[in-house]
């Protein structure tokens, strides 16, 4: 553990006994939930994004308003677990659970590991294959090796992982910003569309659950639990109290920042192709597009942005795919394998000749139809007594929590049975 790290255990020990009261004390509690916002602001994002954007404007701006809103819950939730209990969530999963039912639980969510994966190293090699006009197998190299070289540094302890995710974060969120002074955004459209719900067809459904799939990650809520739990010693429960009040404060913060950056992606997209381009579905082309559109810096900012992004998601996928498989089956993977694995079906998926941006899109759908599985276990385990003691969640929060449940529940049982052709009466096309 080096330096860095022990003066930041060191510096949250001091605030938790009331000798640190200065404004620079919320610093040392940021780290989990800016590395978790990061699987809110994947390449997986832009995918859909872009589509949501180009081909309906802005009218699906509540989607994400809505997935960001649940996120927050959930991943609130999942830090109020690790805090108070010291496991993360597949661990508890493990200790509470029949074994037919945590193996199930297992493989559902490696399925979902390698659905991001293959989103995080597509969205990465897109764009260094762009910026540098590579072949994107070996964008693919290129961000495995990065990521990897990243990963090293978890070694040292928790604090520098979190200052290099951070600072990819705020790369992140600079460039959007930039993006949106520079596109000519409707504002009273995006106001509609963000308070107005609309799905006028099919494939906005389609597109609807992509993006919940993009915003509420599966991984996330595993690997948040996880970070939360060895940051401090908590010795009461009033250190517990303490740490989760900063906590919600940074899990508000950090994702209220990756809803800003999801919504100026669609509201870009929106801006630079609905008219007249409405049909822009892949990264490749928007990148393309935007030179003409809004000029070579756009352009330049755009890929940038995926750059950082891929990663980044790739880094902090790799990190909860590990918590995963420790949690649930007791088994430590070095961190070269874990790598390895998940990224395989990437590799498999280029060399096969799929469209790369379709590939990224069904892959977040994937991950949405995965994420009922951690949402109701973390539902479940956070209101029982015998788990959180009398930090176990309260009626509020229990029926705020299903209703988040509930609604990715109804939008993947829509999405089913659209694929299927039974017919949807509210969907107008």
């Amino acid at each position: 553990m080096n330096q860095i790290t022990l003066r930041t255990r060191r510096g949250i020990g001091a605030v938790l006994r009331g000798e640190r009261r200065d404004w620079r004390r919320h610093l040392l509690f940021a780290g989990p939930a800016i590395i978790a916002s990061v699987a809110y602001m994947d390449p997986g994002n832009y995918a859909t994004n872009i589509q949501a954007g180009a081909g309906y404007g802005y009218q699906l701006l509540w989607v994400v308003l809505l997935a960001n809103l649940i996120a927050m819950l959930f991943q609130a939730l999942s830090a109020r677990l690790g805090i108070v209990t010291g496991k993360n969530l597949a661990e508890i999963s493990r200790d509470n659970l029949p074994r037919w039912l945590v193996w199930i639980m297992w493989a559902v969510s490696e399925v979902a590991a390698m659905a991001t994966d293959l989103a995080e190293f597509l969205g990465g090699a897109i764009g260094l294959a762009l910026l540098f006009d590579l072949p994107l197998i070996v964008g693919m190299a290129i961000t495995a090796v990065v990521t990897y070289a990243i990963l090293i540094f978890e070694r040292h302890g928790f604090r520098p992982m979190e200052l290099i995710i951070g600072a990819l974060v705020l790369l992140i969120g600079l460039c959007y910003l930039a993006e949106v002074l520079i596109a000519p955004i409707d504002w009273k459209s995006a106001g509609i569309g963000l308070l107005q719900p609309a799905l006028p067809d099919s494939l906005a459904l389609t597109i609807a659950v992509g993006i919940i799939g993009a915003t509420v990650m599966p991984h996330a809520i595993y690997l948040h639990s996880g970070l939360t739990k060895d940051r401090a010693d908590i010795g009461t429960d009033d250190d517990r109290r303490k740490l989760l009040k900063f906590s919600n404060v940074e899990v508000v913060l950090a994702l209220a920042v990756a809803g800003l950056v999801n919504m100026a992606m669609v509201m870009m997209a929106a801006s630079a192709f609905h008219q007249g381009y409405a049909d822009v579905a892949e990264i490749e082309t928007a990148y393309y597009m935007l030179t003409p559109l809004l000029g070579a810096a756009a352009a330049a900012i755009f890929l940038t942005s995926l750059i950082a992004s891929g990663i980044s998601s790739s880094v902090v996928g790799t990190m909860a795919g590990q918590m995963i498989m420790q949690g649930f089956l007791h088994i430590h993977v070095p961190i070269w394998l874990r790598r390895l694995v998940t990224m395989v079906p990437a590799f498999v998926v280029v060399a096969m000749g799929v469209n790369a941006t379709q590939a990224l899109v069904m892959s977040q759908v994937v991950l949405s139809i995965a994420l009922p599985v951690p949402m109701i276990a973390l539902l479940v385990f956070s209101g029982r007594r015998d788990i959180m003691g009398g930090f176990a969640i309260g009626p509020v929060l229990r029926c705020l929590a299903a209703l988040g449940a509930g609604t990715v529940l109804l939008l993947n049982f829509v999405l089913l049975a659209d694929v299927f052709g039974v017919p949807i009466p509210f969907l107008a096309g």
